[in-house]
């Protein structure tokens, strides 16, 4: 039942955006057909199909050369493979903007996205390709399979769902993603419904556009079943598992290296270097102002704790339908979830918005509706970290809990909660991450004179005033860096 009622949450905004759309009456079909809508429809379908095979082809390489191969440093390269979910997307833009304003279009968004995405990939396949049992592929080569067919037959099904789930993820990023192609000066469908709805004061047009972004994410989900697979990772105990053997590079191990120095220095080195020049340069001309500074990172420190700690709690239940009781019924009720999370910040701040006028008056501007928004915005992430970790809690165990008299309750707190908790840690982490760096959401939804860093440093380079903007893309990267610690140690974790 909870997970049911967390679906209903999840859907209403959902539900506000259709309704608004079908009562745009005969002007739903004129906004569909005109030339605009197709444009915006191939430029996000192109940013898509670009991008997420790049993030699992850059994801996947990776995590195979961290985890199963002879690759010098490999603690080292987890955590700079990881860092950058520490720098936001849009700063990254922002700063290669600066130093290469050809970087625009199609190619631009493309470049910044995949470099900012990719980890969503590399996580969890990094996590699955350490937890490996070697006894398993040494039988496959044991039936005469090559090293490489073992690998396809053995280690790729196990692979499919995390990285189906970090694609998924990538994808409904992609959707609603605004600062980025903002900056990048390319026209998608969630660039031109803030257009319609803060310039063409537009309701209707913005409605039907997040409409068709609606049915685009239900096409992914819907794509992502197959995708995930059905092969089971979880085992009874770790105690007979063995630590897998690391292939020998050989000559590759300087190509290889270089590789991944190259895809951590586009990554990081250009974002972080270009926000500690224009920091010394706002420090050496006195332009910080340390109390909005202060005030802004306490509001994003206490409204993304808020938001990652409900929305941890609110995938709980969910995840734990689909992995005790598989159905249509838990199937549905999991995409459902995922839809909202395709639209734009803007457009779930505006239905709740239309809810909170309309029906709860009192938490209209409070905090406790931003962070119903980052809730619905942001649920999937803490979501795939359950069921990922949910997937290899041994159904045995909690069998075994159950014959002995205990409760459905008391066995997800004594045994399955111990078992998920570093996956747990991880969904709140990334929630945490998207939050503190949610933009339009927050403009419309937060407390009257509150700002976020996202909102300060939006502000300021907004006016293309790199100086000011620094210190808060500062704030932001310091607040992130501790955090994506906390992802690598979870990786680490996994035995």
């Amino acid at each position: 039942m909870s997970a049911v009622l967390v679906a209903v949450v999840m859907v209403v905004p959902v539900l506000v955006v259709v309704d608004q759309a079908v009562s745009a009456g005969g002007e739903l079909t004129r906004l569909l057909l005109r030339p605009r809508t197709a444009e915006l429809l191939v430029n996000t379908v192109l940013l898509i199909v670009l991008t997420v095979p790049l993030t699992v082809l850059l994801g996947c390489g990776a995590a195979w050369l961290v985890e199963r191969t002879s690759l010098p440093g490999a603690g080292v390269w987890r955590t700079l493979l990881l860092a950058p979910l520490a720098i936001p997307a849009f700063v990254s833009s922002y700063a290669w903007t600066s130093v290469l304003p050809s970087v625009q279009g199609l190619g631009g968004a493309v470049f910044i996205t995949t470099l900012a995405y990719y980890p969503f990939v590399f996580l969890p396949a990094a996590a699955l390709l350490r937890a490996l049992d070697q006894g398993h592929l040494d039988v496959a080569r044991s039936l005469g399979l090559s090293a490489v067919g073992a690998v396809l037959r053995v280690v790729m099904p196990q692979l499919r769902p995390a990285v189906a789930g970090g694609a998924l993820l990538v994808a409904l990023h992609l959707l609603a993603e605004f600062g980025v192609l903002q900056m990048m000066r390319y026209p998608t469908f969630t660039t031109a419904i803030l257009q319609q709805f803060a310039v063409g004061f537009s309701n209707a047009a913005g409605s039907v556009l997040a409409a068709v972004l609606i049915v685009l994410c239900l096409g992914l989900l819907a794509l992502e079943v197959p995708l995930r697979g059905h092969t089971r990772i979880a085992r009874i105990g770790s105690g007979a598992r063995q630590r897998p053997i690391a292939y020998r590079l050989g000559g590759l191990t300087i190509p290889s290296v270089v590789a991944l120095a190259a895809l951590v220095g586009l990554a990081l080195i250009v974002p972080l270097i270009l926000v500690l020049r224009w920091l010394l340069r706002a420090i050496a001309s006195s332009a910080v102002d340390v109390g909005l500074l202060l005030a802004a990172t306490g509001s994003t420190v206490g409204l993304a704790t808020m938001a990652g700690l409900v929305a941890s709690v609110a995938a709980l239940p969910v995840a734990w339908l689909l992995q005790r009781y598989p159905s249509r019924l838990a199937l549905m009720v999991e995409r459902v979830t995922y839809v909202a999370s395709a639209l734009p910040g803007v457009v779930i701040g505006l239905a709740l918005v239309t809810l909170a006028v309309q029906w709860a008056r009192p938490v209209y501007q409070t905090a406790g509706l931003a962070v119903l928004a980052y809730t619905v915005l942001f649920l999937p992430r803490a979501l795939i970290a359950w069921r990922s970790g949910m997937a290899a809690a041994p159904p045995e165990l909690i069998e075994a809990s159950r014959s002995l008299g205990v409760s459905g309750l008391s066995t997800l707190v004594r045994v399955v909660l111990p078992l998920v908790s570093p996956s747990a840690l991880t969904g709140f982490v990334l929630v945490f991450l998207a939050a503190s760096t949610e933009l339009t959401a927050t403009l419309l939804l937060a407390p009257t004179g509150t700002e976020t860093l996202a909102t300060a440093f939006w502000s300021a380079s907004d006016e293309l005033d790199y100086v000011a903007s620094a210190p808060f893309a500062a704030a932001l990267i310091a607040l992130s860096a501790p955090l994506t610690v906390v992802l690598r140690r979870q990786v680490m974790d996994q035995r």
